[in-house]
């Protein structure tokens, strides 16, 4: 393969390369498919890249239709397939649309990438209840419906669905309840639709990835929002994490990369966390 450099930068992916897709006979996902929701930034377009340097034809969905076509032209300039469509993952006419969608132009869905999520800071007593339903509506019945729309699409030939939660998923925060709710609902989630899917013998793995503070846009700007006290907190973030730095967007893209592989075969339900040691105090 051409190495190309490719600097993302709305994913402060500042050591990622993308490569020309010119030869495929080592690539780790050839001719599989996946849909990856919220794939037009952060987290979501690093997946979409990673998953599409290895062979995927690549889906991205966004609820931005203009994020979503950015990243799939830019694995298409590179030789890749991938498509764009608009995407909201709390509705389930979205989810039906995107499926007939996957349904037109592809046998089967080899890879589904639950990452669409929102961030909102509030403790119990600030968070309203349409606050804590607006969370919750995209972290967590995004994640559901997900699964529950695709599942049909994946278990003929079996899968790989990865559910992106956080670190938050598994501690606790007391300035973001909701989204620790949130968060923990996909942790749980994961494991009770691994059961299902082993128990029902669809050869469908199910796993969720834990990440920690990661250089994102959405984390930008989380602590930028903190106004005079954002270069103190980002400071207090820096001395919790034991490896020193924040975890850049290709770290989770790797892992999401290994779970939608057949090197992860004997993995399902089970949680990876990617922090850089923050959760191991």
């Amino acid at each position: 393969m051409t190495r190309i450099d490719d600097n993302i930068p709305a994913m402060g992916q500042h050591d990622h390369q993308l490569y020309c897709l010119h030869g495929t006979e080592f690539m780790r996902i050839n001719n599989k498919t996946a849909l990856i929701t919220g794939g037009g930034s952060g987290l979501g377009e690093a997946s979409s890249l990673r998953l599409a340097e290895e062979g995927a034809r690549v889906f991205v969905t966004d609820i931005s239709q203009e994020s979503a076509e950015r990243v799939a032209q830019t694995i298409r300039d590179f030789g890749g397939q991938a498509t764009a469509l608009h995407h909201d993952v709390t509705q389930e006419s979205d989810w039906s649309r995107v499926h007939d969608a996957i349904a037109a132009e592809c046998q089967s869905l080899d890879i589904l990438v639950n990452n669409a999520g929102v961030a909102f800071s509030g403790n119990i007593e600030e968070t309203s209840l349409s606050d804590w339903r607006a969370v919750n509506s995209v972290n967590s019945d995004g994640v559901f419906l997900g699964m529950k729309n695709c599942l049909p699409m994946m278990t003929k030939p079996g899968g790989s669905i990865i559910n992106i939660s956080s670190i938050e998923g598994i501690i606790g925060d007391p300035n973001l309840i909701a989204y620790n709710a949130s968060k923990g609902a996909v942790r749980l989630m994961t494991k009770s639709a691994a059961l299902h899917c082993t128990q029902a013998g669809y050869g469908i793995r199910v796993n969720s990835v834990h990440p920690g503070f990661i250089e994102t846009p959405m984390v930008a700007e989380g602590i930028a929002a903190m106004g005079d006290a954002a270069e103190e907190f980002h400071q207090q973030i820096l001395a919790a994490i034991p490896m020193g730095h924040l975890g850049q967007a290709i770290d989770i893209a790797n892992a999401v990369l290994f779970l939608a592989s057949d090197e992860s075969r004997y993995m399902t339900g089970s949680e990876m966390v990617i922090d850089g040691g923050y959760t191991a105090h």
